[in-house]
């Protein structure tokens, strides 16, 4: 049953998870959406790293629906990791995961701008199947299948390549959540010819990376939720993805960082070699 779910999704089956995914920000997200009492936000790791009612509840909600649609499956959540780091190592288990985050760029849901997303990614063995980002606020579903290309809204997208000579626009990790180590290494950008930016929601910046309005990414940090659904999207829009150590990231972790995700290789190639300080 595993294999034929898998085998469905993989053949562009997708439209049970876009239900799923579409129900809990229907059921969960919006009706909270600038809506929030104070006692519904709360600080996990200090003012930076803020979690919500809806955030709880729209992980609980993707859980149920996500296992049910695909039986033996497991589900590694953003929430449910910070309540049970445990749950992280599923990721390196011979079980399908989902690989969800509620809402990608609670801050912004909090103060009650559109740039935020639910993100959830199907992997097996660490490898990347499928992935559905969705915008609620802005009624936008993008969804890649390992092998078949990338769509928004039904549409195909691609990446493309920037034009000869233009200034490299880049979304790099917010100085909010990086350490001194990691803004010597992103001050690499600091050059001419490439115009850095702190990043908002990283699965909208993905989705602007495979929509060829973004030339790249720089992050600095790896947890698998916040990265598995942008960067299949970005690779089979015709994108490019490299650690500083000139290899793909892994979903499992391990990672040199900084890495970047490019709309094309020779732009994830130039990134990389300025995060290194070459």
């Amino acid at each position: 049953m595993i294999d034929d779910f898998l085998d469905h999704v993989l053949a562009g089956g997708t439209t049970e998870v876009e239900e799923a995914v579409r129900k809990a920000a229907a059921a969960e997200i919006t009706p909270r959406f600038r809506r929030l009492a104070a006692h519904e936000i709360v600080e996990k790791n200090g003012p930076y790293d803020l979690v919500t009612v809806a955030d709880r509840a729209a992980e609980e909600h993707l859980t149920a629906s996500l296992t049910a649609l695909l039986p033996g499956s497991v589900v590694v959540g953003e929430e449910a990791v910070h309540a049970d780091p445990t749950v992280y190592e599923a990721l390196r288990s011979d079980a399908p995961v989902w690989i969800v985050d509620p809402i990608d760029g609670t801050r912004q849901f909090v103060r009650g701008e559109a740039g935020f997303c639910s993100l959830v990614a199907l992997a097996r063995r660490g490898e990347l199947l499928a992935s559905w980002t969705f915008a609620p606020a802005l009624d936008e579903m993008a969804v890649a299948v390992r092998g078949r290309g990338a769509t928004l809204d039904g549409a195909p997208i691609r990446s493309g390549s920037p034009a000869p000579g233009a200034v490299l626009e880049v979304a790099t990790s917010h100085p909010d959540y990086t350490t001194e180590d990691q803004k010597r290494a992103l001050l690499g950008l600091d050059t001419e010819g490439v115009r850095p930016r702190p990043c908002g929601s990283a699965g909208l910046e993905y989705l602007a990376v495979a929509r060829g309005v973004l030339d790249a990414t720089a992050f600095s940090w790896e947890y698998a939720w916040d990265h598995a659904a942008g960067l299949l999207l970005v690779a089979e829009a015709g994108g490019a993805h490299t650690t500083v150590a000139g290899e793909p990231f892994h979903i499992t972790g391990g990672n040199a960082l900084p890495f970047t995700a490019a709309r094309d290789a020779a732009t994830a190639d130039r990134i990389r070699t300025l995060l290194r300080g070459q």
